[in-house]
This record gives structure tokens, sequence and C-alpha cells, in this order.
């Protein structure tokens, strides 16, 4: 159940409640604000090591932790895949455009910071529909350059339509747009939605965008027996993907290589004498759009 930082292994620190209720928010969102029930942005927040949780999201983490430990590491190791290819879409194909769907809460190194740290011109939009993400937004646009221009849209990933529409507002749609679902369509119910989100929403960018994607998957049986103890906290359910419908996501488009592997081995960066990453049970690639 995924999102990442440069935060030690391990499992987080425990924390005390600290986050008051928050402030008057638009629309629908205060309604959908709850403390009483687990948040997927919180929960994976707990699991990088952040503060912006509550007992409800440490309960239901450290609870599915124990069943997969290799949680947390695949939330770290997720971030840093999103950190790998960003730097690459902004260094070596000249990408100034990031639309980041799901986007969670901030953490270190957002996808902003990254990009603006190769080119400080580039646009970032991010995308989510989780309250507690929507009070954070001000943090998610904190350190953006002179030159550059982050924006935030409180929307959900199965309206493609409207999250274009509305990123046109700060993204250029006549250059290529780099298009980022990180962890995130496990939290979609079903596979063949999931893959028409991705369809609908690469139809609507320029010919030279890119796709940035990775998702857990069923490759370990603890990997499976974790994602029923999550669902029984009464959150939204993760569905795990087979490496094979992760790859179908890509169809039609180029991908880089290596393709789609396990997160860890997407182009490392390997300290001289350091060990290669380990592999985990998350798979993703990057791919550009013909």
């Amino acid at each position: 159940m995924p999102r990442p930082g440069a935060t030690p292994d391990g499992p987080p620190a425990k924390q005390p409640p600290r986050l008051p209720d928050p402030p008057s928010l638009p629309g629908d969102a205060q309604a959908r604000f709850r403390t009483d029930v687990p948040s997927p942005a919180r929960t994976w927040n707990y699991w990088l090591g952040g503060k912006d949780n509550y007992e409800v999201d440490r309960v239901v983490g450290d609870a599915t932790a124990a069943v997969n430990p290799e949680l947390i590491r695949q939330a770290r190791e997720g971030r840093r895949f999103l950190i790998r290819a960003v730097r690459y879409l902004a260094a070596e194909e000249k990408i100034r455009n990031f639309l980041d769907i799901g986007a969670g809460l901030p953490t270190e190194s957002n996808t902003h910071q990254i990009a603006q740290q190769t080119a400080p011109d580039a646009r970032i939009v991010y995308v989510d529909n989780d309250p507690m993400v929507l009070v954070h937004a001000r943090a998610l646009m904190r350190g953006t350059t002179p030159e550059g221009v982050t924006g935030y849209l409180d929307a959900d990933f199965h309206d493609p339509r409207q999250i274009l529409d509305e990123a046109a507002n700060v993204l250029n749609f006549n250059e290529p747009i780099a298009v980022m679902f990180m962890g995130v369509l496990g939290f979609c119910q079903d596979y063949p939605t999931a893959r028409q989100v991705v369809a609908d929403t690469m139809a609507g960018v320029p010919s030279g965008s890119f796709l940035v994607l990775w998702d857990c998957t069923n490759t370990s049986e603890a990997a499976r027996r974790s994602t029923e103890r999550y669902a029984e906290s009464g959150t939204v359910p993760y569905n795990l993907r087979s490496v094979e419908q992760i790859d179908a996501y890509f169809d039609g488009l180029d991908k880089i290589e290596p393709g789609v592997v396990t997160i860890t081995r997407w182009r490392p960066d390997l300290a001289e004498g350091e060990p290669g990453p380990e592999h985990v049970h998350g798979y993703g690639a990057v791919a550009r759009k013909p």
C-alpha cells in the first residue's frame, strides 16, 4: 500500500497524537475528513516516518506491517523510485511539466523539489482527494523556485477529464507532460477501471509525454495477507496486481530501459562500494507516448 523518503529503514518511531482538527475546508472536504477511520495517505505517511497521522493510522500501519514487514521498506523504495524517475525525466528527457496523481502527504524529496533542482522552471500539479492532503497543500508548494510553478487539485483519479482540464491552468499542454501514478492504482477496486483511468489520462496529454507508474504486486504470500489485514480496518482496500497487469498499463507506450521491473531495479543509484538494492514486491516503469 504505497509512497517514500530518505528515512532510515526499520519500523517508524512511535509518535504521540499531535494533529489538530483541520481548519474549515472547502466543498465536501470537511465531511470527508475522519479521524476514526484510517486514511491511506496518513498510514503511508506513518510508514515513511512522517508526523501527519493519527493513532488510528498508526494502529493499522503497525498491524499491517506486522503481517508484511517489507511494507515499510517498500514505501521508502517507492519514494526512491520517484526521485530517480523524476530526475531522469527532468535531466535527460527535458520534461518541464509533471502531473503527480495521488500525491499523498508531503514528505522529503517531493516531486516539485526533485524536478526543480534540475529544471528550476518546471511546473508541477499535485492531485489528491484526501482532506488532510488539502490541509497541507501549501506545504507541497513551499520551496518552489521563482521560475517554477507548483499547484494542487482536490480531485479523484477516477475523473481524468476534470484533472486534465484543471491541470491545464498550470501545465503547458503544448509540451510533453510526465503523468505519475505512484503506488495509488491499487486503490481502484477493479483492474479494468484502473486501466481505463490510465488510458484516458494518457490520451489527454501530448505526444512525447511519459507515464511513470508503480504498484504493489501479488508476488508474495505476505503481501496478500497484509492487504487482507489492511481491508479489515475499514479503510479503502488496496488491491494487489500481477506483474503482467502492471505491464499492461504501458500498452501502446515505449518503455524506457529496463522496462517493467521491481522498483529497486529501475536505474538504481549505487554509491561506490554499497551493495545493490533489494528486491521488493512492487513493480513499475517509465514509458514514452509515441
